[in-house]
């Protein structure tokens, strides 16, 4: 993953970051700013917002795609559509939320085992990195513990939460051949990587209350319709 000149010296590699936005006005142009400054390019999809969404990103410096048809995965495939016509392609792909309720800083350590070339995937997990109070609520932790236990026992991983934070190399998420268009992309995302024998770990992040409200767990459709489509999918792909 690492490369290097004639003299030896080594670079970074390329880092592309992807961020699905609905209605985030208040909090998307905080999270572009304080991602590194060597990450290439911030790629903000903008998921039918009705808001200023749009030019807070611009503003802020991202580039700012449009995807009408509401859903995260939605959303995230329109981003990697986008990724896939460049002439370059990334070397790592990041995923991030944009109600600031993670640490946009913490991306450095998060592609650093990806950097070394050791790893294929990195899960933010939220469980083992420090939480603010009220930033995570009773169903997302339940829900993250049942969605976790149940890939443990069926597909023998490891993880400890389905944080939308999570780097991955491109080659690899481009092999998954994603398809969920909304609540199931992040756990389809770590059972076809588990599938296929990807070298996979988590490193502790730290969460606060979001910037406004959650459409998943701030509404009674968005965690009935989560929690039953990741059931769901964990069946699927079984």
């Amino acid at each position: 993953m690492m490369k290097s000149n004639d003299a030896g010296i080594q670079h970074r590699p390329i880092v592309d970051v992807l961020i699905p936005a609905f209605n985030e006005e208040n909090s998307v142009g905080l999270v572009v700013k304080d991602i590194p400054d060597f990450v290439r390019n911030i790629i903000v999809v903008n998921n039918n917002s009705n808001d200023d969404t749009v030019k807070v990103a611009k503003a802020a410096g991202a580039i700012v795609l449009d995807e009408p048809q509401k859903g995260y995965g939605k959303a995230c495939l329109t981003g990697m559509a986008f990724i896939a016509s460049l002439p370059i392609p990334p070397d790592i792909l990041v995923f991030l939320d944009a109600d600031y309720s993670d640490y946009p800083e913490q991306l450095t350590d998060l592609i650093t085992p990806i950097e070394n070339n050791q790893i294929d995937m990195v899960i933010g997990s939220r469980a083992k990195g420090e939480k603010e109070s009220g930033s995570m609520t009773i169903p997302q932790v339940f829900g993250n513990w049942l969605a976790t236990s149940l890939m443990r026992w069926i597909y023998k991983t490891d993880y400890s939460d389905l944080g939308p934070f999570r780097a991955i190399k491109w080659d690899k998420l481009s092999a998954l051949e994603m398809v969920d268009e909304d609540y199931g992309w992040t756990i389809e995302m770590q059972i076809k990587a588990a599938k296929n024998n990807y070298k996979t770990t988590e490193i502790p992040v730290n969460y606060r209350k979001r910037i406004g409200v959650s459409k998943v767990s701030g509404t009674v459709k968005g965690v009935f319709g989560a929690g039953y489509k990741i059931l769901w999918t964990i069946w699927k792909y079984w």
